[in-house]
């Protein structure tokens, strides 16, 4: 089983930059497949990335491709969301998570080990 804790959300005004972090303990996160998704107030938790164990295989949602960015440290158990050209619709508590099960990417329902989430507020 993998802990995993989501940080470097924040306030950032419209066209702004945040980069996220997803910390691993409790085991090797290479050993994952890994997901972002955020939830909005009101609204269902969606896929935002997906980057594969090995970070060959990379995907995003439509809305934040080319602005989003999703990578990984296997080394330092980390896995990253570089967000720029932040949108107010960006707004939304992010989470990681790792994928377990064989299907989808956008499922939720494929991934396990979820975080606790982190608060990004994106201002207009």
């Amino acid at each position: 089983q993998v802990q995993l804790v989501e940080s470097g959300g924040g306030l950032v005004q419209a066209g702004g930059s945040l980069r996220l972090s997803c910390a691993a303990s409790g085991r090797t996160l290479s050993a994952y497949d890994m997901g972002w998704f955020r939830q909005a107030p009101g609204k269902e938790r969606e896929f935002v990335a997906f980057i594969s164990s090995s970070g060959g295989s990379i995907y995003y949602t439509d809305s934040v491709k080319g602005r989003f960015t999703i990578s990984r440290d296997n080394a330092k158990n980390t896995v990253y969301l570089q967000m720029n050209s932040l949108k107010p619709e960006d707004t939304a508590v992010y989470y990681c998570a790792a994928k377990i099960f064989s299907g989808s990417v956008h499922r939720l329902q494929m991934y396990a080990y979820w975080g606790q989430g982190t608060q990004v507020t994106v201002s207009s």
